[in-house]
């Protein structure tokens, strides 16, 4: 995607071949700053205090984490080690795991003199890979809205509700939720996104309306919940939002108020989608709400809030009296039921096993993983 014109994925091998460099998410929108990572320990603290974030972008950083970990020290010893610090970084997202159980087995039966440019090769073909899915994805989800601009007669453009930022600062490239939205803007369809502002780090009012402005995507930021009045007012054609773990039978974890969202968008008879890639189902789990841990953050994130003064100074405010206990979960569970369906770089499915089997047979072997 572009900055001021200019080409950017959210994480790149460095000139020197020997770093890592992202975009340092957490100073956006109103810096737009770079972060070098030059070993395994910077990268597991850039996923833990998301300076990266987004499920399949936490894949990326984790299987470079563990390539610089190769650079430094390319031992079986190292390998399980950092294997096992980064895996810790972030709990919900399924994608950190994937990707690092991926680097080990490509890792391991190699002797030590190997590892490093395997490994580097390794990340590098991961994000790659996810840029691809990513954009595959997006096509998928373009037919949807298309569909809807067609249902309206053409009349007026594709009104899209999401949650948090799933675009492409969420991923290498393109991004999960939004990806869709920009295939169907570059192909003319009108649309025009409903942004929820995503308390308490301010996802969606912070990186999703960046990425969207610069795009070039009518969009309108709104309170988190104002969802469900805007669908009684027949003003949301469908819903489309990220996960962080989907199970094999259709239950979706994604930011909290995620499920909120889906229940209004039933109530309202408004079609709900995921979009994820592959990557993000974990078939491990059938149950979303009993077996995907739910990650509690920082109560700080709740009680204080950073913004831009009008003298153009970053400032960071207490919102919440002192003594007043905070609590601070970051993601909830979406059933099955809720979702009208997944949609993934195959195609879109229905919101179960049998949905995502039929676009991915033979991932039963992975329920036992």
């Amino acid at each position: 995607m572009r900055i001021d014109g200019r080409a950017f994925r959210t994480i790149w091998l460095g000139a020197d071949g020997a770093s890592v460099e992202v975009i340092d998410q957490r100073a956006l929108p109103h810096r737009f700053a770079l972060r070098t990572l030059r070993d395994a320990g910077d990268a597991a603290a850039a996923i833990a205090d998301m300076t990266v974030r987004g499920a399949p972008l936490i894949g990326a950083a984790g299987a470079y984490g563990l390539a610089l970990a190769m650079a430094a020290d390319p031992s079986d010893a190292n390998l399980s080690t950092a294997h096992g610090a980064l895996l810790v970084a972030r709990p919900t997202a399924v994608n950190l795991r994937w990707a690092l159980d991926r680097m080990r087995a490509r890792l391991a039966p190699l002797k030590a003199g190997e590892r490093r440019g395997a490994a580097f090769a390794e990340a590098v073909r991961i994000a790659d890979e996810d840029a691809g899915t990513c954009e595959r994805l997006g096509e998928h989800g373009a037919a949807l809205i298309a569909e809807a601009w067609e249902r309206n007669g053409r009349s007026r453009p594709v009104d899209v509700l999401t949650h948090c930022n799933a675009g492409w600062l969420a991923a290498v490239d393109w991004g999960t939720a939004l990806a869709p939205i920009y295939k169907a803007h570059r192909a003319g369809v009108p649309v025009h996104v409903w942004v929820d502002e995503t308390r308490p780090r301010n996802q969606g009012a912070s990186l999703t309306a960046y990425e969207l402005l610069g795009e070039g995507v009518p969009h309108t930021v709104v309170v988190d919940n104002v969802g469900g009045h805007l669908m009684q007012h027949g003003r949301v054609d469908l819903c489309i939002v990220g996960t962080d773990r989907t199970t094999r039978t259709g239950d979706v974890c994604n930011k909290v108020g995620t499920y909120l969202k889906a229940l209004a968008a039933h109530d309202n008879g408004v079609p709900f989608y995921v979009a994820l890639p592959s990557s993000t189902v974990d078939w491990r789990v059938s149950d979303g709400v009993r077996e995907i841990p739910i990650e509690e953050r920082s109560a700080d994130e709740v009680t204080f809030v950073s913004g831009e003064t009008a003298s153009g100074a970053i400032e960071t405010v207490r919102v919440v009296p002192r003594g007043s206990a905070v609590s601070n979960y970051a993601f909830d569970v979406t059933p099955a039921r809720l979702v009208t369906g997944l949609i993934t770089e195959r195609g879109v499915c229905a919101a179960s096993e049998a949905g995502l089997l039929s676009l991915f047979p033979g991932e039963e072997g992975d329920k036992a993983a």
